[in-house]
């Protein structure tokens, strides 16, 4: 049996006509291995978790064979990459099984990622190397973790095959889930085509599934607009307060639902530096870390612009409404980043002494280039109750640069009356110990492809599951990188 075999793959967005998709089967491969299956998440998704790893679902979680209830498709988009319009793009190497329901009645997409060539491939092989595979796995389910929306990894495997980059390299597939991948390059897509037929029917589509809130509002697409920028906004705020960095923050790699997708060249912060980019191909820092909030709005004003003509029918009006709502994204935004990071600092509800202390904190923080995760949880420890070893003691001391910092903020809790405890519970709950260390990436992906040894990679997705929990046995992969382990630039991996 394979784990689609109870379960009916359902094709709404297929249905909603050929101008969204091409119907396309994934291209088989030579010779599959299961790398790792995610029980959990099949769990969640009312699949079958005892037939992961069976035979049989290896081949469907390698294109090889096709559930007998799926439709397989390609989806249609188009974006700003880089600030660049680019008017056709779609799924160039993904390919749709299909819907599923899962235990909260929600619907999420099943797609297998480096499934092949599509129409949409541009030249490409439609491929992608395991490298890719292995990092999209591990960022996109620790954030999960971490609590941020995300993409979510089933399956990966390998393929048996070779792709060609700058060298040949092992293939890998990733069967990724998601609330769903409309994106805002998909509106962006018809919009520029003046297809307000099919802007009205993504809409419409979008709403029922994401927002059915706004189907019973009066003016249903201004308040789409709403939702998805408070979406957006709440989301780039939990980037921020975790030091995430997406890469590529192109329109095509925003989805709808509010969901962080596509890790090619992501990475967390090690030593905190708002400038900072990783991204190999970001050679103007377009999407540096504090840019992230800017860009998102910037991508937001271009859903905008697509649902104009659903908005009103006087173009000034419209134009007014939209503006309404993007207005909010900076509202949204800080109002989240304040919360969380308030609650990084102990205090449930920000205020103006709170902000002022996050403030001076991050510019010593920057200036001494502290480790963002490390500094938070190093801030943790002075908290907790007489006789609890947490995390970092000689791992990592409070940096000497901020023992007068240190003094104003137990001032600040003594002023507000917030108990040791309650405040170091509430900080536990918000400083990670463990997060994705690019090095322990990078080391994983280098053992996987070099030497075909996936222990390290199981290891940091275990450990990664339960990232608030410092254990002591885990402590290799909580420490910050030492100077020649450092990775300073990530790649798409495309």
């Amino acid at each position: 049996m394979t784990i689609f075999d109870a379960t009916t793959l359902q094709a709404t967005y297929r249905q909603l006509g050929e101008q969204f998709s091409t119907d396309q089967l994934p291209t088989p491969v030579a010779n599959p291995g299961l790398i790792r299956v995610n029980s959990a998440l099949a769990e969640q998704l009312n699949l079958p978790a005892d037939e992961l790893e069976s035979p049989e679902s290896l081949q469907i979680f390698a294109g090889n064979s096709v559930p007998h209830n799926s439709q397989p498709i390609a989806t249609a988009y188009a974006a700003h990459q880089f600030g660049g319009w680019n008017p056709q793009l779609g799924d160039g190497r993904a390919v749709l099984l299909g819907e599923v329901i899962a235990e909260d009645s929600l619907r999420y997409d099943v797609q297998l990622k480096g499934a092949g060539q599509t129409p949409y491939s541009r030249r490409g092989d439609g491929r992608s190397a395991l490298g890719p595979v292995l990092r999209e796995y591990l960022v996109s389910e620790a954030m999960a973790a971490l609590g941020v929306p995300t993409t979510r990894a089933l399956a990966a495997v390998t393929t048996g095959e070779q792709v060609v980059r700058e060298s040949f390299l092992p293939g890998g597939i990733l069967t990724r889930v998601a609330s769903s991948h409309i994106r805002i390059g998909t509106f962006q897509f018809f919009s520029a085509q003046g297809d307000i037929e099919s802007v009205k029917t993504l809409a419409d589509y979008v709403i029922d599934r994401h927002y059915p809130q706004a189907r019973d509002s009066n003016e249903p697409y201004s308040e789409l607009l709403n939702c998805v920028v408070a979406a957006q906004a709440c989301l780039i705020a939990q980037w921020m307060s975790i030091g995430f960095i997406h890469g590529v923050m192109n329109t095509d790699n925003m989805l709808v639902c509010g969901e962080t997708v596509d890790y090619g060249p992501c990475a967390f912060m090690d030593a905190y530096n708002p400038q900072k980019v990783f991204s190999s191909i970001d050679t103007h820092g377009r999407y540096a870390y504090a840019r992230q909030p800017e860009i998102a709005h910037w991508n937001l004003s271009w859903l905008a612009q697509a649902l104009l003509p659903l908005m009103a029918d006087e173009e000034a009006e419209a134009i007014e409404k939209a503006q309404t709502a993007l207005n909010k994204f900076s509202t949204i935004f800080t109002e989240s980043y304040q919360s969380l990071m308030a609650a990084k600092l102990g205090f449930e509800t920000p205020n103006a002494s709170v902000e002022q202390l996050l403030t001076a904190l991050l510019e010593i923080m920057a200036t001494h280039s502290c480790d963002y995760t490390l500094t938070f949880r190093a801030l943790t420890d002075q908290l907790a109750p007489q006789g609890v070893s947490d995390v970092l003691g000689e791992l990592y001391p409070v940096p000497e640069a901020l023992q007068a910092w240190l003094k104003e903020w137990l001032g600040v809790l003594a002023k507000e009356n917030i108990d040791h405890a309650v405040a170091y519970q509430l900080m536990i709950n918000n400083n990670p110990a463990f997060i994705p260390r690019n090095h322990q990436i990078e080391a994983a992906i280098k053992e996987a492809t070099q030497q075909n040894d996936f222990k390290r990679f199981h290891q940091l997705v275990d450990v990664l599951a339960r990232p608030y929990e410092y254990r002591e046995s885990d402590n290799a992969f909580a420490k910050p990188p030492k100077p020649e382990e450092e990775v300073t630039q990530t790649f798409c991996g495309t």
